[in-house]
């Protein structure tokens, strides 16, 4: 029988998410854990897919129950905030047109041609990232299922990719081996990352 690995298989696309905006929602609850997982996400999504750091926003909720209103409540104020700044674009070109000198005397600004500035406005796309290890109760069935109903509601309703970065856990030892944090484990966080952009391209792809 062929040797069968388990995990994504790589897109064949090239993902450059140079100009995409990302945001990371994560619980603090399991902290030590969750702080393993964003670190590979980012870190993947800077490294990998030429992601600037800047565009990279970072926000944190008590438990895994409040992801996914912190998720729309924030893609909505980004949303928002895109619509806003795009109103003020006239204005700004005509003052900014007003201002443009012939005076032989004015010297021109030498900016970096290289660099980059941080998109503002709405997000590309979301990765929800928290920690769930089963206890004595029902509890953990209860978070789970309301959890990624909500995580997938947000996506649909919205029309932002959200990625999935939750861990669902029956014991430590599992959470800490897909966080990367024991020999031989593997930290999903890298694999939302790449997906996040993924998705993002996706959704911006024309056909």
């Amino acid at each position: 029988m062929e040797h069968f690995e388990k995990g994504v298989t790589p897109s064949d696309k090239e993902l450059n998410g140079s100009n995409l905006r990302v945001l990371i929602v994560h619980t603090r609850w399991n902290l030590p854990i969750v702080e393993a997982l964003v670190k590979g996400a980012k870190e993947t999504m800077i490294s990998k897919h030429n992601v600037l750091a800047e565009n990279i926003v970072i926000e944190s909720v008590p438990g895994a129950y409040e992801l996914p209103f912190a998720a729309k409540a924030l893609i909505q104020s980004a949303q928002a905030q895109g619509s806003s700044a795009s109103g003020d674009l006239l204005a700004s070109a005509t003052d900014l047109l007003g201002e443009l000198t012939t005076s032989a005397d004015k010297k021109p600004d030498s900016p970096n041609p290289g660099a980059k500035k941080a998109k503002k406005g709405a997000f590309d796309a979301v990765i929800c990232v928290g920690v769930l290890i089963k206890g004595s109760t029902m509890h953990f069935e209860y978070i789970c299922e309301a959890v990624s109903q909500g995580i997938m509601r947000v996506g649909l309703d919205s029309n932002i990719p959200v990625i999935f970065g939750v861990l669902t856990c029956l014991n430590d030892e599992q959470a800490h081996n897909r966080a990367g944090l024991v020999p031989n484990g593997h930290n999903h966080g890298e694999d939302w990352g790449s997906a996040a952009v993924e998705m993002a391209l996706v959704k911006n792809r024309a056909l």
